[in-house]
């Protein structure tokens, strides 16, 4: 089971010093790139990866949460990012998922909560991540929307059915009295913001989500 801390939820004002708490905790760090156009909110974009890039050497996971990735994928790469995950509400994801392998990155593809598991289930071969939306992209901090268990369970079977090497993330409103529920029903990544970054103490919430997904895994 890993781990994900987001950082929409993390202090900007001292983001190294913020990842740096969480980092013997975490396998991964999500990073929520926004334009202010495919989702109303503006967050963070290449400049702030490349400021971040030399102060970890965790994976990072780029959702990006824009209605043109194509202009941004070398931006990011150049930045230092290890992966970028793409909306399949956009269109046919085959080509930016082709682009994304070329740059030499982790290619992932991600659909909202009310886009159906059908939508994305043709390009599981082209994905090494498929990031299932637990909430509305957009803003972090809202509420776990258990519904989207059901999409996890079906890529789930199909991931293991065909002997896929692709990884299923879970993403919004993860905390520890459900982390257990998205490990359950067969994800591989938790991530996590508001329940880690707002917690008294941020090491000590990742660890809780990791074994409660770990031990929720270990039964299932």
């Amino acid at each position: 089971m890993k781990v994900a801390p987001s950082i929409l939820a993390a202090d900007f004002s001292c983001l190294a010093a913020d990842v740096a708490r969480v980092a013997g905790e975490s396998d991964l760090l999500h990073v929520d790139c926004m334009d202010g156009h495919y989702v109303p909110n503006l967050t963070i974009g290449p400049p702030v990866v490349a400021a971040l890039r030399p102060h970890t050497t965790l994976f990072l996971d780029c959702h990006l949460m824009v209605d043109n990735p194509g202009v941004l994928l070398r931006a990011f790469a150049d930045a230092g990012a290890d992966g970028l995950t793409i909306h399949v509400e956009l269109g046919d994801p085959r080509p930016l998922l082709d682009d994304i392998r070329a740059l030499g990155l982790r290619a992932g593809l991600s659909f909202e909560p009310e886009t159906p598991f059908a939508a994305v289930a043709p390009y599981l071969r082209d994905v090494d991540l498929l990031l299932v939306m637990s909430v509305k992209t957009g803003f972090g901090g809202q509420p776990f929307i258990a519904s989207v268990l059901d999409k996890v369970r079906a890529a789930r079977r199909v991931i293991d059915d065909e002997g896929l090497d692709v990884e299923i993330e879970i993403d919004g409103g993860i905390k520890i009295d459900n982390a257990h529920l998205a490990a359950e029903a067969g994800v591989d990544i938790l991530v996590s913001g508001t329940g880690i970054f707002g917690q008294p103490d941020p090491a000590a919430a990742a660890r809780a989500i990791r074994e409660a997904g770990a031990a929720a895994r270990a039964r299932a």
